[in-house]
């Protein structure tokens, strides 16, 4: 029996669908992509406020454990301190990852109601 060949398949990559998808909406009508940029831009300086505030937020809490070491007095004190700030950050960090999500899901559905209006 002889083996059927098939040509390969080549996939739509995402970020040129989505391009194709803009330009037919900017196409279909300026207006609404202007609109949904806006929004986008805008949402992404929200984003970069809070990333900038939240490194602020924890540099301080670097100083502020730099500080706890330097003036503990005892091996089992400094293993308490590195113990609390490293528990402290990594939920800093899962909370901010998580609004930062979602933000960014905001964002999203903000610039698609824009650009419908």
């Amino acid at each position: 029996m002889a083996e059927k060949k098939t040509a390969p398949q080549t996939l739509e990559d995402p970020g040129d669908a989505a391009l194709k998808a803009m330009a037919r909406m900017q196409a279909a009508d300026p207006g609404s992509a202007a609109r949904m940029y806006m929004a986008w831009f805008e949402g992404m300086g929200e984003i970069g406020r809070e990333a900038a505030q939240f490194a602020a937020e924890r540099i301080a809490e670097d100083v502020k454990t730099q500080h706890a070491i330097l003036h503990c007095r005892n091996p089992a004190e400094l293993m308490q301190i590195q113990r609390e700030f490293l528990q402290r950050a990594l939920d800093q960090y899962v909370a901010e990852g998580g609004k930062l999500v979602q933000m960014g899901n905001e964002i999203l559905e903000e610039a698609v109601a824009k650009s419908r209006q």
